[in-house]
């Protein structure tokens, strides 16, 4: 399995207060400029936000435009920092 791309689709004020280690920041309303540089990665596309609707729908929106591989961090980075790393803010 190929490494998957963790896109990050906050706001940059979110992404100052923390983030996953790794993850490319587009903020959501970037995203239809940047499509070609999602569709093309040629591997999975993991969206994230702070508690998983804007991801959920950025996923919907690369699915449909191409992208193959598309998953949705259920609960955002506020899961992440509950269960996964501590040490990241949560706001």
């Amino acid at each position: 399995m190929k490494t998957p791309l963790v896109l990050d689709v906050r706001e940059d004020w979110e992404v100052q207060v923390g983030r996953i280690p790794g993850s490319l920041h587009i903020p959501m309303q970037k995203i239809p400029t940047r499509l070609h540089e999602l569709v093309d990665a040629g591997r999975p596309i993991v969206c994230y936000c702070h508690h998983g609707m804007r991801s959920m729908q950025v996923a919907m929106f690369l699915e449909h435009r191409g992208a193959r591989e598309v998953y949705n961090l259920v609960g955002g980075i506020d899961a992440w920092a509950r269960l996964v790393d501590p040490a990241c803010a949560r706001y």
